[in-house]
């Protein structure tokens, strides 16, 4: 039908009025909201977040320390929200901005880290605290079923995850291992409408300072950008992360947004200070003015109770003034008699500006490695050029420093080429660094288990087991006193230039638990190379360290890891157990690392296998001695007959499990519970 003139005004009626019903659709289906702060209203929480003084905390550190059970906690906004047109399947085009700040229990150790997340449904049956930070847990980790999407703001290194670092931004799809992930940071321009000269500024996570971060995605050109700075600092014009995402293939189309995090062995605590979020269109600015003090003080000023302190004060200052001075001179005067006294430990003592000097200013680019003793920092010392490992230790301890400087310097004295040598220390204020030899070839998991994989010749494996051996036997036995290293693993082992394996790490353990109580169960060590019969009585012995020697036998012959999650199987797989199978099975050399292509002494193999299963046998009793273990490895003494494993290994590792899960939570500890050590090697 051909329209007449006349008719043309109303067409564009009817025209217009269908274009404002399509906009009042789409703005219906749209959710846009702001919290400068929150109430509570309008905010689903679940586990241990809660709403405190007009922020969230996600976790809880007074709940944690009375608590064992896997601690997480999540703050989602209470609706759900249309985020993709189920028409045309794409995802709209949403915008988030949110305020974080993050603090640490024990300076420069956070937690296990945050999420942002899109989740279909608010529901935790399932949920695991720790790495999984609340959002997933082991079993459900990548599946596409999940439906789950997350910006991780991670402070803890974890290596079965993949993980760069412990201070990183990551997207995760449905798992908990990030398809993209950098060090966390901001770029700097000259320009906003350049990137020329653009420099890039580290951000610290867990440096208790607030962090403003926004979260962009482009539903048409399925781009996704990820930015954050300080708060103090404007948006920066580059984002942190840029990538192309296909989330329709990921996202429902109804889905619940917010933010999740965990604690366990690590602890922190999380906040969120304010957040606006637009599922289709950009997200309102926050009023940074507006945001809730993260440590508030409740005043007191003009009541009485503050008339009567700054009277006293008054008072008491003008008695204490001139005490006060005579005190700060009388430290400086004994300034000369605190270095005397040092000297005695006949230890050598570094300047901390050569060590400062030596690290480049404790540059991230020097970094070893991160564990839980502290960061260390290769380094050049500049007079003799030696090249050193810089170990920085935050130390909080209730022993006076007297005493653990002599502990170090009784440390300092042992001597055994299959020992990492101390060669000096350092101190400033409450801060303490160690200074050992430098091992070019890294740390042995690294070449086990590293990305790419370093293949060891067998003769190279053989060295490196008989050397280890042979300094535990000195520790054990060969000084005026017992040493137990109690964190005996693949981490702890440095491989020098010719690849010879010296222990690291012996004696930190316990010069931190120096001056405690002998009978406080404190976890010190790594799952998965634990004995069983420390879930019983938490005490070290010497038959606690041949067995985590053992487990070491075994993944140096296996290459595979103490614990692994092996296709398949519903739950992480043991390595003393797995390799137990094989061996009953009549089958134990289909457990050698299939890298050595075949090339290996079977005789020796079998010998360091069955001599593995020996000292990783659950009863402390057939265990044998490192001497003894010594003398089987230098072919001196016959392998002994292995008794059988009568105790069911899978429940004792879960009683291992709950023990460090209350025990962690029990006593501050210094010790590392997940294969992130430190390192005194090369990247």
């Amino acid at each position: 039908m051909k329209l007449s003139p006349r008719s043309l005004p109303l067409q564009a009626i009817i025209i217009a009025c269908l274009c404002l019903s399509l906009l009042i659709i789409q703005a219906s289906a749209s959710t846009s909201f702001i919290f400068n702060g929150f109430d509570g209203k309008n905010i689903s929480l679940s586990g241990i977040a809660l709403v405190d003084h007009g922020l969230i905390k996600l976790t809880n550190t007074s709940i944690h320390a009375f608590n064992s059970s896997p601690l997480f906690g999540r703050a989602f906004y209470s609706h759900s929200i249309r985020i993709k047109d189920p028409s045309t399947n794409v995802v709209s085009s949403f915008s988030t901005t949110f305020v974080i700040c993050i603090s640490p229990l024990l300076p420069g150790f956070g937690g296990h880290g945050m999420t942002f997340v899109m989740s279909p449904s608010l529901d935790t049956t399932g949920i695991s605290a720790n790495q999984y930070l609340g959002m997933l847990n082991a079993s459900h980790n990548g599946n596409s079923s999940n439906h789950v999407f997350g910006v991780e703001f991670d402070t803890a290194l974890d290596l079965d995850l993949e993980d760069i670092n412990d201070n990183h931004v990551g997207i995760n799809l449905n798992s908990m291992i990030s398809t993209n992930s950098t060090a966390s940071g901001y770029w700097i321009t000259p320009s906003q409408n350049s990137t020329r000269g653009s420099s890039k500024t580290v951000i610290n996570l867990k440096g208790s300072e607030n962090i403003q971060a926004w979260i962009d995605y482009d539903g048409q050109s399925q781009q996704l950008n990820v930015t954050i700075a300080p708060v103090q600092q404007p948006r920066p014009y580059i984002p942190l992360l840029s990538v192309y995402v296909n989330l329709s293939a990921v996202l429902r189309e109804h889905m619940f947004v917010g933010f999740s995090s965990s604690i366990g062995p690590l602890v922190g605590t999380y906040r969120v200070l304010s957040w606006s979020f637009n599922s289709n269109g950009v997200a309102k600015s926050l009023d940074l003015a507006k945001l809730p003090s993260v440590f508030p003080k409740p005043s007191i000023v003009g009541s009485t109770k503050f008339k009567v302190i700054v009277s006293i004060v008054t008072v008491v200052s003008l008695l204490v003034l001139g005490s006060l001075i005579g005190l700060l001179l009388h430290k400086r005067s004994q300034r000369e008699i605190v270095e005397r006294w040092e000297l005695e430990f006949g230890l050598h003592r570094y300047s901390y500006k050569d060590l400062v000097i030596a690290t480049r200013n404790f540059d991230e680019k020097e970094l070893l490695g991160i564990g839980g003793f502290g960061r260390v920092y290769r380094g050049v010392l500049p007079n003799s050029g030696l090249e050193v490992a810089v170990k920085r230790l935050s130390r909080e301890s209730n022993q006076g420093e007297r005493e653990f400087i002599a502990e170090i310097a009784s440390t300092g004295h042992l001597r055994h080429r299959n020992l990492v040598q101390l060669l000096g220390w350092s101190r400033r204020r409450g801060e303490l660094l160690l200074v050992y030899e430098y091992m070019p070839n890294g740390s042995l998991d690294k070449l086990l288990f590293g990305k790419p994989c370093k293949l060891l010749r067998w003769e190279q494996r053989m060295k490196i087991v008989r050397g280890i051996a042979a300094g535990m036997l000195y520790l054990h036995e060969g000084w005026e006193q017992q040493i137990l290293h109690r964190d005996i693993k693949a981490g702890n082992v440095l491989l020098d230039a010719d690849t010879n394996g010296k222990l690291g790490d012996f004696g930190l353990a316990r010069l931190y638990e120096h001056g405690k109580n002998p009978h406080t169960t404190r976890v010190i060590g790594t799952l998965g190379y634990l004995a069983p019969e420390f879930a019983r009585t938490g005490k070290a012995t010497p038959s606690t360290d041949v067995y985590s020697f053992g487990v070491l036998l075994l993944e140096v012959v296996t290459g595979r890891r103490s614990i692994e999650h092996w296709p398949g199987e519903e739950q992480d797989v043991f390595l003393v157990e797995g390799v137990w199978d094989l061996y009953t099975h009549g089958r134990p050399l289909e457990a050698v690392d299939n890298r050595l292509d075949g090339f290996f002494n079977v005789e020796e193999v079998q010998t360091v296998l069955m001599l593995g299963l020996l000292c990783s046998h659950p009863d402390p009793v057939a265990r044998p001695a490192m001497r003894q273990v010594v003398q089987i490895l230098s072919n001196e003494a016959p392998l002994p007959p292995l008794p059988p494993f009568d105790i069911d290994l899978s429940s004792q590792q879960y009683q291992l499990k709950e023990f460090i899960s209350f025990s962690s939570t029990s006593t501050k500890s210094w010790s590392t519970l997940h294969d992130t050590t430190t390192q005194l090697s090369a990247r």
